[in-house]
């Protein structure tokens, strides 16, 4: 009887132990083990950490594992076209030459398609093929412009944080590299300006020299930004050139003087970006010269741009519908202003990269003020 009883409770205590590892299993990934207990996760701790460690979440993740002291996951932009479809070796140089961020281009062409289009003949288009051409040239341009400067800040970019991951800083081009890359853009210049009149070629030629001071105008003076407006104005007198052989300074010089305003104003914006890294790494800016003035000083040098350019249109005899285009580059102009963050870094970027509908405005209204003569 005794055997039959310890048999009983031996089974017994198998069943249990059975359906305790059965228990185990169907909360197996729902559970915590604190010792020798097992407690069950509720769902919706579940799911909140589902999310903490999910991919499209790894913001929060980076900002939770820097409390912690552990290095936070790297971020990545979305890739540009050069990244998607360049080969790998040929990267780092199309991103020398910033043509992974086309925006800026436009800020080279502007000023050469104005003078192009009031260049041209009352009531007609503009040179369509000139206009083509000074299209490639403003890209082969920017690019000599960029390498250059990156060639002589490769030292100073290394202390910007926007900058730092750019080829030469980073390593990922040696300057032997870059400086060959430099020769090879300044041939595709001169190619350029071989397809242009005599004169034209002597533009462009001396255009290069100003491009190639500007970068070490940050480590003289104040007004690197003036500089770079004064060499973006170049291409007024090189746009002109190339359509006939004289210039008409009393159309030109007011638009020149309209371009170096207007290149004071975005990249004054566009430096706040690294006002502070500058400040740092000593260089200078009219963004920190400026400082908490800078809305001022940027509406008075919009109101000299528009200004200019209406002397332009009235000395060019441009038609009536010059005007309403200017009216909303003026605008336009005024919006950046008022609305800009000089704090935040991408708004300074977006109103940085509008600029190109302003000079869209201004090129509408030439265009038209020719049509219509």
């Amino acid at each position: 009887m005794a055997f039959f009883r310890g048999s009983a409770l031996s089974l017994l205590q198998h069943s249990r132990m059975l359906a305790s590892v059965k228990q185990s299993q169907a909360f197996s990934g729902n559970t915590r083990d604190f010792g020798n207990k097992i407690y069950r996760v509720p769902a919706a701790t579940r799911l909140r950490e589902r999310v903490a460690t999910h991919p499209m979440f790894s913001a929060s993740s980076s900002s939770e594992s820097a409390r912690k002291g552990s290095p936070p996951r790297q971020q990545h932009s979305p890739a540009s076209w050069v990244e998607r479809w360049l080969p790998t070796a040929a990267r780092p140089y199309a991103m020398l030459a910033r043509l992974d961020r086309p925006d800026a281009i436009w800020l080279y062409a502007w000023p050469c398609f104005w003078s192009i289009a009031i260049a041209a003949k009352k009531g007609e288009l503009p040179d369509m093929k000139m206009l083509a051409l000074f299209g490639l040239g403003s890209v082969v341009l920017r690019g000599v412009v960029c390498t250059v400067n990156d060639l002589l800040d490769r030292d100073i970019d290394k202390k910007v944080e926007r900058t730092k991951s750019r080829p030469l800083a980073s390593g990922a081009l040696t300057p032997a590299q870059g400086f060959n890359f430099l020769v090879f853009q300044v041939l595709l210049w001169l190619g350029f300006l071989l397809q242009l009149n005599n004169r034209s070629l002597i533009v462009g030629t001396s255009w290069l020299v100003l491009f190639f001071s500007y970068p070490l105008m940050k480590r003289l003076t104040n007004w690197p930004q003036a500089f770079l407006g004064f060499s973006l104005g170049y291409g007024v007198f090189l746009g002109s050139a190339a359509v006939k052989e004289s210039l008409d300074y009393s159309v030109l010089l007011p638009m020149n003087f309209a371009v170096i305003c207007w290149a004071v104003l975005y990249d004054t914006i566009y430096a706040h970006q690294d006002r502070k890294d500058d400040i740092k790494a000593g260089v200078r800016s009219t963004a920190i010269m400026f400082g908490d003035n800078t809305k001022y000083w940027l509406s008075g040098f919009s109101s000299a741009c528009i200004s200019s350019l209406a002397l332009t249109g009235y000395n060019a005899h441009l038609a009536w519908p010059y005007y309403p285009f200017l009216a909303a580059a003026a605008a336009q102009l005024a919006w950046q202003v008022s609305t800009v963050d000089l704090s935040d870094k991408s708004d300074c970027n977006r109103k940085f990269v509008s600029n190109k509908w302003f000079g869209a405005f201004v090129f509408g209204g030439i265009l038209c003020g020719i049509l219509t003569s």
